[in-house]
């Protein structure tokens, strides 16, 4: 069995302290469309503000609090005390970093894969400099914001009806990656719970052929980048 336990990501998340519109500050509300994404709070405090078939929720955050959400729900960072700090789990190692996030733009960007695409990706784009680089991650931020305080007052007046449309163009904006998501999804969670299926049929002979193969392994320094939500480290924790 090899990569991280459970074919998982896990990242450190130092919270955007950035104002927005509405006087909170904080990161880019998006969904995922295929993982479940899981938080432990490991410093400050804040809250998470949500969309999903439950409407809009507020989740208090504070040191110590563990909440985990699944794919399609809309999540917002908020940071309350300034240095909120949160590990991210995320299940499917490999297909959040390969756009199952979609973040929450007004519509005529949602429906335009090109202005999409230019907005989401300009953080990351070469021979930015650092102050260049924060610059287009804040307005990439805003405009999600922006979306996402439209849809908010739609749930509120109409239901999760409204969801509808944010759910739909999602699906349409990811639909041609999925065929490069599958292999990682096949040899990442599935190759290991295939494998953990192994041990226990080999485990019930009294077979201990895998148990000699035990191993340690350890993952190189981070990675930082702008993330969505905040300045992130990442590892690379894929077999």
């Amino acid at each position: 069995m090899s990569g991280f336990p459970g074919g998982t990501a896990v990242s450190l998340v130092t919270v955007y302290d950035w104002l927005t519109v509405d006087g909170q500050a904080g990161g880019s509300p998006h969904l995922h469309t295929a993982s479940t994404e899981g938080y432990v709070v490991t410093k400050g405090a804040g809250a998470v503000e949500t969309l999903s078939g439950d409407g809009f929720e507020r989740h208090e955050l504070t040191r110590g609090t563990v909440l985990w959400f699944t794919p399609g729900t809309v999540h917002r960072l908020i940071n309350g005390t300034g240095d909120l700090e949160i590990a991210v789990v995320m299940q499917n190692a490999g297909l959040p970093e390969a756009g199952d996030a979609v973040l929450t733009y007004p519509a005529d960007t949602l429906d335009d894969p090109e202005a999409y695409a230019a907005v989401t990706g300009a953080p990351a784009a070469p021979d930015l400099s650092e102050a260049e680089r924060e610059t287009a991650a804040r307005a990439r931020r805003d405009l999600a914001v922006e979306g996402y305080l439209e849809l908010r007052e739609r749930v509120r007046t109409a239901g999760t009806a409204a969801m509808r449309p944010l759910w739909t163009a999602a699906a349409s904006l990811v639909s041609g990656r999925v065929e490069a998501w599958r292999p990682l999804w096949e040899h990442g969670p599935k190759a290991q719970v295939d494998a953990t299926g192994r041990h226990l049929d080999a485990l019930a002979r009294a077979d201990e052929a895998h148990l000699c193969d035990a191993h340690v392994s350890a993952a190189g320094a981070p990675a930082r980048r702008w993330g969505m939500c905040g300045r992130l480290e990442t590892w690379d924790l894929r077999p």
